[in-house]
Protein backbone atom coordinates (compact mmCIF):
# COMPACT_ATOMS: atom_id res chain seq x y z
CA UNK A 1 0.00 0.00 0.00
CA UNK A 2 1.30 3.44 -0.97
CA UNK A 3 0.36 6.02 1.68
CA UNK A 4 0.53 9.82 1.88
CA UNK A 5 0.47 11.80 5.13
CA UNK A 6 -0.96 15.31 5.50
CA UNK A 7 -0.45 17.06 8.82
CA UNK A 8 -2.57 20.18 9.25
CA UNK A 9 -1.90 23.10 11.57
CA UNK A 10 -0.63 26.67 11.61
CA UNK A 11 1.20 25.84 14.85
CA UNK A 12 3.23 23.14 13.09
CA UNK A 13 4.44 25.55 10.43
CA UNK A 14 5.22 28.19 13.05
CA UNK A 15 7.36 25.72 14.99
CA UNK A 16 5.39 26.22 18.19
CA UNK A 17 4.32 22.57 18.08
CA UNK A 18 6.67 19.77 17.09
CA UNK A 19 5.29 17.57 14.35
CA UNK A 20 5.72 14.19 16.04
CA UNK A 21 2.63 12.75 14.34
CA UNK A 22 4.24 12.45 10.92
CA UNK A 23 7.30 10.59 12.21
CA UNK A 24 5.22 8.25 14.37
CA UNK A 25 2.78 7.43 11.58
CA UNK A 26 5.54 6.89 9.03
CA UNK A 27 7.27 4.43 11.35
CA UNK A 28 4.06 2.60 12.25
CA UNK A 29 3.00 2.26 8.62
CA UNK A 30 6.44 1.12 7.46
CA UNK A 31 6.58 -1.47 10.25
CA UNK A 32 3.33 -2.93 8.91
CA UNK A 33 4.76 -3.41 5.45
CA UNK A 34 3.24 -0.43 3.64
CA UNK A 35 5.16 2.48 2.14
CA UNK A 36 4.87 6.18 2.97
CA UNK A 37 5.41 8.05 -0.30
CA UNK A 38 4.67 11.65 0.71
CA UNK A 39 4.57 13.75 3.88
CA UNK A 40 3.20 17.28 3.71
CA UNK A 41 2.48 19.89 6.39
CA UNK A 42 -0.03 22.59 5.46
CA UNK A 43 -1.80 25.43 7.30
CA UNK A 44 -5.40 25.56 8.49
CA UNK A 45 -6.56 26.61 5.05
CA UNK A 46 -9.81 24.94 4.00
CA UNK A 47 -9.28 25.33 0.26
CA UNK A 48 -5.70 24.09 0.40
CA UNK A 49 -6.62 21.06 2.49
CA UNK A 50 -9.48 20.24 0.13
CA UNK A 51 -7.29 20.55 -2.96
CA UNK A 52 -4.55 18.38 -1.45
CA UNK A 53 -7.00 15.68 -0.39
CA UNK A 54 -8.69 15.67 -3.81
CA UNK A 55 -5.41 15.23 -5.69
CA UNK A 56 -3.74 12.80 -3.31
CA UNK A 57 -6.78 10.56 -2.83
CA UNK A 58 -6.56 9.84 -6.56
CA UNK A 59 -2.79 9.33 -6.52
CA UNK A 60 -2.27 7.07 -3.49
CA UNK A 61 -3.82 3.95 -2.02
CA UNK A 62 -4.49 5.77 1.26
CA UNK A 63 -4.20 9.31 2.60
CA UNK A 64 -4.01 10.10 6.31
CA UNK A 65 -4.91 13.63 7.41
CA UNK A 66 -4.25 14.68 11.01
CA UNK A 67 -5.25 17.80 12.92
CA UNK A 68 -8.16 20.13 13.47
CA UNK A 69 -11.15 17.88 14.18
CA UNK A 70 -12.19 19.08 17.63
CA UNK A 71 -15.37 20.96 16.79
CA UNK A 72 -14.15 24.49 17.61
CA UNK A 73 -14.29 27.26 14.95
CA UNK A 74 -10.65 26.76 13.92
CA UNK A 75 -11.10 23.00 13.42
CA UNK A 76 -11.78 22.88 9.68
CA UNK A 77 -10.11 19.67 8.58
CA UNK A 78 -13.22 17.49 8.40
CA UNK A 79 -15.09 20.12 6.41
CA UNK A 80 -12.14 20.49 4.06
CA UNK A 81 -11.90 16.73 3.50
CA UNK A 82 -15.62 16.66 2.67
CA UNK A 83 -15.04 19.50 0.19
CA UNK A 84 -12.11 17.70 -1.41
CA UNK A 85 -14.11 14.53 -1.95
CA UNK A 86 -17.25 16.31 -3.09
CA UNK A 87 -19.38 15.25 -0.13
CA UNK A 88 -21.76 17.06 2.17
CA UNK A 89 -20.98 17.36 5.86
CA UNK A 90 -23.68 15.67 7.96
CA UNK A 91 -24.36 15.23 11.67
CA UNK A 92 -23.94 11.60 12.69
CA UNK A 93 -26.67 11.03 15.28
CA UNK A 94 -24.93 8.08 16.91
CA UNK A 95 -21.82 10.17 17.50
CA UNK A 96 -23.87 13.10 18.79
CA UNK A 97 -25.65 10.87 21.32
CA UNK A 98 -22.27 9.58 22.52
CA UNK A 99 -20.92 13.12 22.89
CA UNK A 100 -23.97 14.18 24.89
CA UNK A 101 -23.37 11.26 27.24
CA UNK A 102 -19.67 12.13 27.59
CA UNK A 103 -20.50 15.78 28.31
CA UNK A 104 -23.06 14.81 30.95
CA UNK A 105 -20.56 12.50 32.61
CA UNK A 106 -17.91 15.22 32.55
CA UNK A 107 -20.24 17.74 34.16
CA UNK A 108 -21.16 15.24 36.86
CA UNK A 109 -17.52 14.46 37.60
CA UNK A 110 -16.28 18.07 37.49
CA UNK A 111 -18.95 20.30 39.08
CA UNK A 112 -16.46 22.96 40.27
CA UNK A 113 -14.91 23.30 36.82
CA UNK A 114 -18.32 23.52 35.19
CA UNK A 115 -19.39 26.18 37.71
CA UNK A 116 -16.26 28.26 37.10
CA UNK A 117 -16.22 28.17 33.31
CA UNK A 118 -18.90 28.60 30.69
CA UNK A 119 -18.31 25.46 28.64
CA UNK A 120 -19.57 26.06 25.12
CA UNK A 121 -19.74 22.74 23.32
CA UNK A 122 -20.95 22.58 19.73
CA UNK A 123 -22.23 19.02 19.57
CA UNK A 124 -23.38 19.25 15.97
CA UNK A 125 -19.97 20.43 14.81
CA UNK A 126 -18.11 17.76 16.76
CA UNK A 127 -20.47 15.03 15.49
CA UNK A 128 -20.28 16.06 11.82
CA UNK A 129 -18.45 13.88 9.30
CA UNK A 130 -18.53 13.65 5.50
CA UNK A 131 -21.66 11.93 4.20
CA UNK A 132 -21.09 8.19 3.91
CA UNK A 133 -17.94 8.23 6.07
CA UNK A 134 -17.23 5.58 8.70
CA UNK A 135 -16.57 7.15 12.12
CA UNK A 136 -13.44 6.22 14.06
CA UNK A 137 -14.45 6.54 17.70
CA UNK A 138 -11.91 6.15 20.52
CA UNK A 139 -12.18 6.85 24.24
CA UNK A 140 -9.12 9.10 24.17
CA UNK A 141 -10.72 11.71 21.90
CA UNK A 142 -13.72 14.03 22.15
CA UNK A 143 -14.54 14.26 18.45
CA UNK A 144 -14.28 11.17 16.24
CA UNK A 145 -11.99 10.57 13.34
CA UNK A 146 -13.39 9.05 10.19
CA UNK A 147 -12.67 7.07 7.05
CA UNK A 148 -14.17 8.33 3.81
CA UNK A 149 -13.23 6.55 0.58
CA UNK A 150 -9.47 6.05 1.01
CA UNK A 151 -8.91 9.09 3.27
CA UNK A 152 -8.40 8.64 7.01
CA UNK A 153 -8.96 11.69 9.21
CA UNK A 154 -7.31 11.56 12.65
CA UNK A 155 -7.03 13.98 15.56
CA UNK A 156 -3.94 16.15 15.83
CA UNK A 157 -3.32 15.49 19.54
CA UNK A 158 -0.73 12.69 19.52
CA UNK A 159 -2.41 10.37 22.05
CA UNK A 160 -5.72 10.68 20.25
CA UNK A 161 -4.13 10.25 16.82
CA UNK A 162 -2.32 7.08 17.90
CA UNK A 163 -5.49 5.59 19.34
CA UNK A 164 -7.31 6.26 16.08
CA UNK A 165 -4.52 4.72 14.02
CA UNK A 166 -4.46 1.65 16.28
CA UNK A 167 -8.18 1.27 15.60
CA UNK A 168 -7.49 0.77 11.86
CA UNK A 169 -3.84 -0.33 11.90
CA UNK A 170 -4.49 -3.72 10.29
CA UNK A 171 -5.75 -1.95 7.17
CA UNK A 172 -2.16 -0.82 6.54
CA UNK A 173 -0.71 -4.31 6.41
CA UNK A 174 1.42 -4.71 3.31
CA UNK A 175 3.96 -7.03 1.79
CA UNK A 176 6.99 -4.86 2.51
CA UNK A 177 9.87 -6.28 4.54
CA UNK A 178 12.65 -4.15 6.04
CA UNK A 179 15.83 -4.94 7.95
CA UNK A 180 18.46 -2.57 9.35
CA UNK A 181 22.11 -3.14 10.14
CA UNK A 182 24.47 -0.71 11.85
CA UNK A 183 28.01 0.15 10.86
CA UNK A 184 30.82 2.37 12.20
CA UNK A 185 32.10 2.88 8.65
CA UNK A 186 31.75 6.34 7.07
CA UNK A 187 29.17 6.54 4.31
CA UNK A 188 31.83 7.22 1.71
CA UNK A 189 33.30 3.76 2.31
CA UNK A 190 30.03 1.96 1.58
CA UNK A 191 29.54 2.78 -2.09
CA UNK A 192 30.69 -0.55 -3.57
CA UNK A 193 28.72 -2.63 -1.08
CA UNK A 194 25.52 -0.63 -1.52
CA UNK A 195 25.77 -0.75 -5.29
CA UNK A 196 26.62 -4.44 -5.23
CA UNK A 197 23.75 -5.56 -3.03
CA UNK A 198 21.26 -3.66 -5.20
CA UNK A 199 22.61 -5.45 -8.29
CA UNK A 200 22.66 -8.89 -6.65
CA UNK A 201 19.23 -8.82 -5.01
CA UNK A 202 15.78 -7.44 -5.74
CA UNK A 203 15.87 -4.98 -2.84
CA UNK A 204 16.05 -1.27 -2.16
CA UNK A 205 18.90 -0.01 0.02
CA UNK A 206 19.10 3.20 2.00
CA UNK A 207 22.21 4.48 3.77
CA UNK A 208 22.03 6.90 6.70
CA UNK A 209 25.35 8.36 7.89
CA UNK A 210 26.81 7.99 11.34
CA UNK A 211 26.94 10.81 13.86
CA UNK A 212 29.27 11.47 16.76
CA UNK A 213 27.31 9.23 19.10
CA UNK A 214 25.47 6.84 16.79
CA UNK A 215 26.64 4.39 14.13
CA UNK A 216 25.50 4.61 10.54
CA UNK A 217 22.50 2.62 9.33
CA UNK A 218 21.91 0.55 6.24
CA UNK A 219 18.24 -0.26 5.66
CA UNK A 220 17.31 -3.02 3.23
CA UNK A 221 13.71 -3.27 2.01
CA UNK A 222 11.92 -5.61 -0.36
CA UNK A 223 8.79 -7.70 -0.79
CA UNK A 224 10.26 -11.15 -0.10
CA UNK A 225 11.56 -11.91 3.39
CA UNK A 226 14.10 -14.52 2.26
CA UNK A 227 15.54 -12.16 -0.35
CA UNK A 228 15.88 -9.37 2.19
CA UNK A 229 17.56 -11.68 4.72
CA UNK A 230 19.98 -12.95 2.07
CA UNK A 231 20.81 -9.38 1.06
CA UNK A 232 21.52 -8.44 4.69
CA UNK A 233 23.75 -11.48 5.11
CA UNK A 234 25.59 -10.52 1.89
CA UNK A 235 26.20 -7.07 3.33
CA UNK A 236 27.43 -8.43 6.66
CA UNK A 237 30.26 -10.18 4.82
CA UNK A 238 31.33 -6.95 3.15
CA UNK A 239 30.59 -4.21 5.67
CA UNK A 240 31.82 -3.85 9.23
CA UNK A 241 28.81 -4.02 11.55
CA UNK A 242 28.12 -3.22 15.20
CA UNK A 243 25.29 -3.91 17.61
CA UNK A 244 22.23 -1.64 17.40
CA UNK A 245 22.45 1.37 19.73
CA UNK A 246 20.39 1.38 22.88
CA UNK A 247 17.03 3.15 22.62
CA UNK A 248 18.20 6.01 24.86
CA UNK A 249 21.64 6.44 23.25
Amino acid sequence: MHVALVTVGDELLAGSTTNTNAAWLASAITDRGSSVERILTIPDDRDLIADTVSRWAAAFDAVIVTGGIGGTPDDITVEAVADGLGRDLVVHNGIKDRLLEKAAAFRAENPELVAEYDLQLDFDAAASIPEGATPIVVDEAWAPGCLVENVYVFAGIPDEMRAMFDHVAEEFAGDGVARTIFTPAPEGALHDALEGVSEAFDVTVGSYPRSEHRPGRIRVTGTDETTVENAVEWLRHRVETVAPPMADD
